[in-house]
Formats: structure tokens, C-alpha cells, sequence
């Protein structure tokens, strides 16, 4: 593969423009062969795509109406600057402007740099390098690969959250190590782990102390996690193969090479250069209209974390409109078949006024911000407020129904799309995200091993989406209290006090749906949130038909909204979370299938329906029935086609059929479709059934990496020292487990209640901790010495 760097110029395509004109050429070629004196043709390529898309241009003002095909040729195309699209390079609507890959070929857009250094030997294993005076870069490649800036503490794979923390990162003892750490970087969890923070360090303050700013990347004021923390980019930590570290005043790279790596195997240096590589700039006047992307891969973009901070309406996110490809005033812009990957910042980003997106078929991978994010601009909204705690008076709200202006995206559709192991930098992130837009289709997609949601949706403006046929899964890996599925609805009617709230919607129940003017369908989908809900409909979330979905871990949850009508979805050895209820909700929870009891906080008022659903516990059936619902639920052996494969079809004879009406959907259409995708992607996790008919009740088993059994015998209740047989006992811990700690599990401790409720087995002590894993960690009490103790797990 052929390698060029592309330097936007308009001084030698007017040469040929009469030539192109006059022969009416439509099909244009770029290659790293070519030449920017030549015609474009395939036998007489381009040298740069900035060239060639000038040439483009003045083609398109001249004949605006032709279709043009803009064809690279393999290699990699290094970008020296963005490339900005206006509405005077539109496409038309059956005659659409297309820039792809030429077929079967391999084309990189690359927002970094090559670099040819010198490497000399350091001290110890460490190399060092001249760079180019005044040169800053966030991100290296050696040899293609990714480096690992200088942290502590070290990179460890796999080690939630940020591959590794420490909570003595920001020590006095460690601060006073460091000579000059300005310029280095805090990363933190917000203190609810609620997202991410990041800080950069501006100098030492004393021995010991830092100065830094920043803080600005979550929309909840918080401080940082005392213990889910790491710094990077400071020299006394370049102490571990793959480590860097770039002195920006005297123009020196440092690199620690893994083994194996020797100088003279250093065969090509690469630096991230440019946050955003494509940009389509219009607005809904002049937008930029019907130019195709097709098969090229986009990588090595600038992270841009220090830059996440304009505040969206009352979500707990902030933004940076920015990405490996912005679409900002367009209208059918396609973005398809392609790659992105090893990107800082966010891939797609879809800002202010935008119709007809289509996003499909692209791999979306190992990127340090949001995969694909449609985010309107807040001067569409009807009095709009910007932080949890802010509001409007009663007396000044705008009560017309609907967007204030047609600055937002909508009838746009995203399918087909891989997405995986994204936020790699930010945590607040998601693998679509949807804010002040209406009318989008999520379709087919597969999302998995994400910090946060997997969708997530910021607000309540203005609905009218569809969301189905997605797997999503591994979400909420790295934070908590969140859901594969999130959503928000702080509108115009939500206000920070409930009380005050409680009292607007009472007498204002029309402002409900002011800005959740369409209904929000999410249906046959599955989902599996490690760290809280399948399905999470958070603060006010409004005007939501939820059906057919599968959700493996979290089951759903519904806090303080209106109208959300839930019903035929299965919760796999989770239930119904309702959350602090209006009074006058209207909600409906029927004809679902739930393996725990009903999990309510604080919830006086029960909306329109909570009956009719199908329990696999006449236990959990009972004590549901405490709250004064579902006076006609039924419970018994749902009888799953093959659960252990994944398939949770019901059987034609189930009693939840016959009882509550359940009807099956299908449980072989979820996640990507195409061959390609569907080769590189990985499923969920089926988990073992939480049913009584299902035990064996002698098996051991894994349990956060504890080796677990029921305790059966007469022998084991005696060497307990119990009074009863009951409970899980602790058969053996993990290998790197220090038992020494306070408030740890040790061999022989027995279990007997999980977050202040009684477990008798390994199925009741999973049910509850299912049901409250949304708080990050495991409260237990376990007996041990003939006594009850307490253990968390964290």
C-alpha cells in the first residue's frame, strides 16, 4: 500500500477544466501514483484528494445537475488539513456525488502523520527522538500500532475502569516525584460514576500539590472518584513497554519498546494530527445535499477530550461537535461500508439541522469518544434549561408543543453498524447518541464492550424514534447506575424539586408531552447492561412503547415519566424497577415475563396497568402483591424453547402463553446483517437460568471469580456452625484476592443476605444482586466464626 499527504491546492485544476468540461468526464480517480497535472481519469489519476475534490467542484458548479463518482485508488491518503464539503458540491436526487474506495481496494483516510525519526538509545531500555520544532501530539504508532502514553499506574488490559486505577495516583508522595509535571493529564470517574472527567495539569503547587483545569466533560458537577483515577503524560512514569512520553519545549520523544522491538525493526512512525477529517457544512437554507461515502477506512484522528464541554439540555452529558466526520446542515448524506478505527475523538458526528442521514454497514472500533451521535442545536428548543439543577419559571415557559426552529437532525436512519470497544479515552459516551432530534431508525445494530450506554437518549425532544433488531451488549462496563438502553427526559415540565414538579404536572398535565411530541418505540431488541438496567428510562423519560425485547441482566427500569405503556418482553433473571411514580403517570407494565419481584423505590401511585405479568416465582408473585398489584399475575415454568442456546422462545403449551397472553417474537434477528459484520461480531453471554427447576443444587460454581456452592448437608451445616442448612459457602477465592482487607470473603464464610436480604441459595443470592447491580458493588452478610460478618464485593 502506496502512502501520500494530501495538501489542498487551487492552483493547477483550472488548467484542465476546460478539458473536463467540455468532455463531460463524470468518473474522477485519485492514486498515490498519480499526479495532480493529469486529467483524473482512471489511466491518468490524481495525486491528492484535496486537489481532486476542487477539480469536483468547479465541475459541480458548472453542471450541478451530473452525476460524479470520485474514486481512490489503494493506499493510505495522509490529510494536511480537513476536507470541507459546502452546498455547492451537493449531488443530486437521483444523481448523487460518490466518493468510494475503488473495488476490492484498500483506502485510508488518515487524520495523523508520518514521521522518519532517528532513534537513538536513552538510558535503560528507554529510545529518544528529535520531532519536528513545536510539534504536540496526543496519540503514536509504531508500526500501525497503538502506544500507551505514560501513566500510572500501568497499563494493565482488561482492568475496568481506564485499563487500570489507582487511588494513590494523586498522592503527595507520587506528586513529589515528578519535577515537571505540567502537561500531564488526570482521568477520573465522576464520583457517581456517572461518566468521566478529565484534567490537565498546569504546574506543582508547593512539593506536593498540582494545579489543573478541566473537569468540564460531565454535565453533573462532581469531584473526582476517589479511588477510579490514573494520570498520563508525565516523564517519571515512562516505566513500561509500549509507554511514550513527549517533551513538547525541546522537541524530544521518548519511547519504551515492548520486547522484541529493536530500532532497526522500527519501520514507520505515526502521530494522530487532525480531530476531524471530513466536514459537510450547510444549513437548512443551502444544506449540503446527496454526496455518498462508500468502503474507506478512517483512523488516527487527535483525541479532543479537553474539548467536551458545551452542556446538552438538562442530560448529564456535555459535547464537542466534532469527529472523524461532521455532517452540520445537510440533507442525504450517506455514510457506508466503511471503517473506523483507532480514532481519538468521536467517528460520526451529526450536528444541528440534518434529514435524511444514512449510516450503515461501517465498523466502528477503538475510538476514544461516541461511535455515532446526532445532537441538534439547543435554539430548536422551547425553553430550554442546561443543568440538572436549572429550570424556567412556570409564569415565563413557552407552552407551544414542538421545536422552536428546524435546527435538529431527523428522518435519518442508522443500520447495520459494528460497534465495539469505544470510549476508549471518554466515558461518557455512547455507541449512538440521540439529543434534541426526532424521527430516527436504529436499526440492526450490534454494540457491545462500551463504559456506558449503548444507546442513549439525552432528552425528551422530540421522539418519533424507532429503535429494534439491535444486540447490545457489555455496556456500562466501566461506570454505573446507567443502561444498555438510556434515556433521559428533563423537558420542559421536569423540575429539580419534586414536589414542585409533582404540583406543575398536576396542573399542567398538557406541558407532558411539549417537547415528547411523537412516541419512542424500542421493540425487538436484546440488551445486557453489566451495571445497572437492560432498559433504563431515567428522569422523566416520557411517551415510550416498549415490546419484544430480550434483556439478559438488568431488566427494566421506569423512573418519574409519563406514558410509557411496556408490555410481551422478557427479563432474564431480572424484573420490573419502578422508580418514584407520578401519580397521574398513565404507565402500563403488563403480559411481561419477570423472574424477580417487582423492585419499586418509593413508588405511592401504580399509572394506569401493573397486572396480568408472568412470574417464574410464586414467591416473587406473593410479594409483589404487597404493593396492591397484580391482583391477576401468574407465575410457573415459562417453559423456554432452549434458553442455554439463547433461545427464550416460548413453548406452545407454556402457562405464559395461556395465562397472560405472551406472544413470542423472533430470537434469530438481533444485531448486524451483513455477511462481514456478522463474521467479525461477537454475542452475549447467555446466563444460567435463575430458575428453581433449572439447579442442580450440588453444583459449584463461578461467582466473580469465587468458586461457590448451596450449602446441602447435615456436614457442612455443622462445620458452619449454623443452626439450619441455608446459604452459598465460599468454596475458594481468586488467586490474586487479598483476604486481609477489611470487609473481604475467605474461604468457609457462608453467605445468608445480599444488600440487607435473606439468600438461602446461590438463585436467591444472584436474584438480588441482580437486582441492585446498578450500584457498583455487592453488600453481603456472611457467617464466619460463629458470627455474622459483613463483605462487599466490589
Amino acid at each position: 500500500m502506496r502512502s501520500i499527504v494530501i495538501k489542498p491546492s487551487l492552483l493547477t485544476f483550472f488548467i484542465f477544466a476546460f478539458q473536463f468540461f467540455s468532455s463531460a468526464q463524470t468518473q474522477f480517480y485519485v492514486s498515490p501514483l498519480g499526479d495532480d497535472k493529469n486529467v483524473g481519469s482512471q489511466e491518468s489519476p490524481f495525486l491528492t484528494l484535496g486537489h481532486a475534490k476542487e477539480v469536483v467542484k468547479a465541475f459541480k458548479v458548472e453542471k450541478p445537475d451530473e452525476k460524479v463518482t470520485l474514486t481512490l485508488r489503494d493506499g493510505t491518503y495522509y490529510l494536511s488539513e480537513s476536507l470541507v464539503f459546502d452546498s455547492k458540491e451537493s449531488g443530486a436526487t437521483e444523481k448523487p456525488y460518490t466518493i468510494r474506495a475503488a473495488e476490492g481496494e484498500k483506502v485510508i483516510l488518515s487524520g495523523g502523520k508520518s514521521l522518519d525519526l532517528k532513534w537513538k538509545r536513552f538510558k535503560g531500555d528507554l529510545l529518544v527522538a528529535k520531532v519536528p520544532t513545536g510539534m504536540d501530539f496526543s496519540s503514536l504508532y509504531i508500526n500501525g500500532k497503538t502506544q500507551i502514553r505514560a501513566r500510572y499506574p500501568n497499563y494493565q488490559e482488561g482492568v475496568n475502569p481506564f485499563n487500570g486505577f489507582a487511588e494513590d495516583a494523586l498522592s503527595k508522595e507520587r506528586i513529589a516525584s515528578w519535577k515537571n509535571p505540567e502537561g500531564g493529564y488526570i482521568h477520573a470517574l465522576h464520583q457517581g460514576r456517572w461518566g468521566g472527567m478529565h484534567y490537565l495539569i498546569t504546574g506543582k503547587i508547593g512539593r506536593d500539590s498540582l494545579a489543573y483545569v478541566g473537569g468540564w466533560q460531565n454535565n453533573r458537577e462532581s469531584g473526582l472518584h476517589q479511588k477510579y483515577r490514573f494520570v498520563e503524560n508525565i516523564f517519571e512514569e515512562l516505566d513500561s513497554p509500549k509507554e511514550w512520553y513527549l517533551d513538547t519545549k525541546k522537541g524530544v520523544l521518548y519511547f519504551y519498546p515492548e520486547e522484541g522491538l529493536s530500532i532497526e525493526n522500527i519501520q514507520k512512525v505515526e502521530v494522530g494530527f487532525l480531530e476531524n477529517l471530513i466536514s459537510f457544512k450547510g444549513n437548512a437554507e443551502n444544506p449540503v445535499k446527496h454526496i455518498k461515502i462508500q468502503d474507506i477506512t478512517f483512523t488516527q484522528s487527535s483525541p479532543t477530550f479537553m474539548k467536551t464541554e458545551e452542556p446538552l439540555v438538562r442530560s448529564d452529558w456535555t459535547v464537542y461537535r466534532s469527529g472523524a466526520i461532521l455532517l452540520d446542515g445537510t440533507d442525504n448524506i450517506s455514510i457506508e461500508n466503511s471503517r473506523f478505527q483507532d480514532l481519538g475523538g468521536n467517528a460520526i458526528f451529526v450536528s444541528n439541522y440534518n434529514r435524511n442521514t444514512t449510516i450503515k454497514g461501517n465498523l466502528i472500533e477503538e475510538i476514544g469518544g461516541s461511535a455515532i451521535s446526532f445532537v441538534g442545536n439547543p435554539d430548536a428548543v422551547r425553553s430550554p434549561s442546561f443543568n440538572y439543577h436549572e429550570f424556567i419559571p412556570e409564569e415565563e415557559i413557552d407552552t407551544i408543543p414542538g421545536p422552536k426552529t428546524e435546527n435538529y437532525p431527523a428522518n435519518s436512519l442508522v443500520a447495520d453498524n459494528l460497534i465495539r470497544n469505544i470510549g476508549t479515552i471518554e466515558k461518557q459516551v455512547a455507541g449512538v447518541q440521540i439529543e434534541m432530534a426526532m424521527d430516527l431508525h436504529i436499526l440492526h445494530n450490534t454494540i457491545y464492550n462500551v463504559p456506558r450506554a449503548g444507546i442513549n437518549i439525552g432528552d425528551g425532544a422530540w421522539g418519533g424514534h424507532i429503535i429494534e433488531y439491535n444486540d447490545v451488549f457489555n455496556t456500562v462496563m466501566e461506570t454505573g447506575d446507567h443502561g444498555a438502553f438510556n434515556s433521559w427526559g428533563r423537558d420542559r415540565f421536569w423540575h429539580p424539586n419534586r414536589q414542585t414538579m409533582d404540583e406543575l404536572t398536576a396542573k399542567h398535565p398538557d406541558w407532558i408531552k411539549l417537547d415528547a411530541i411523537k412516541t419512542t418505540i424500542i421493540r425487538n431488541n436484546r440488551f445486557h447492561c453489566d451495571h445497572g438496567w437492560d432498559i433504563d428510562l431515567d428522569d422523566g423519560s416520557s411517551n415510550y412503547e416498549i415490546y419484544n425485547n430480550l434483556a439478559l441482566s438488568g431488566g427494566i427500569k421506569l423512573r418519574e415519566g409519563f406514558y410509557r405503556t411496556v408490555y410481551n418482553n422478557i427479563m432474564v433473571n431480572n424484573g420490573f424497577h419502578p422508580h418514584v411514580w407520578f401519580k397521574e403517570s398513565h404507565d402500563v407494565f403488563t403480559r411481561n415475563i419477570v423472574m424477580t419481584s417487582h423492585k419499586e423505590i418509593g413508588v405511592n401511585y401504580w399509572g394506569d396497568k401493573v397486572d396480568e405479568n408472568f412470574f417464574t416465582s410464586g414467591v416473587d408473585l406473593e410479594k409483589t402483591r404487597e404493593f396492591g398489584v397484580e391482583a391477576s399475575g401468574e407465575f410457573g415454568d415459562p417453559m423456554f424453547v432452549d434458553p442455554d442456546a439463547g433461545d427464550f422462545r416460548l413453548q406452545e403449551n407454556s402457562p405464559a402463553i395461556q395465562t397472560v397472553g405472551f406472544v413470542n417474537f423472533d430470537m434469530d434477528k438481533f444485531g448486524v446483517t451483513s455477511p462481514e459484520l456478522k463474521k467479525l461480531s461477537d454475542s452475549p453471554e447467555i446466563p444460567f437460568l435463575l430458575v428453581e427447576t433449572h439447579e442442580d443444587k450440588a453444583e459449584i460454581r463461578e461467582w466473580h471469580g469465587f468458586k461457590v456452592k448451596n450449602m446441602e448437608t447435615l456436614g457442612e451445616q455443622s462445620a458452619a456452625g449454623l443452626n439450619e442448612i441455608t446459604g452459598v459457602i465460599v468454596l475458594e477465592v481468586p488467586s490474586q484476592y487479598d483476604t486481609s482487607t477489611p470487609n473481604s470473603l475467605r474461604v468457609g464464610d457462608v453467605i445468608l443476605a445480599c444488600w440487607d436480604e435473606e439468600v438461602s441459595d446461590f438463585i436467591s443470592l444472584s436474584k438480588v444482586e441482580k437486582g441492585n447491580n446498578w450500584k457498583g458493588h455487592t453488600e453481603l452478610k456472611v457467617w464466619r466464626n460463629q458470627g455474622l460478618t459483613s463483605a462487599v464485593i466490589q
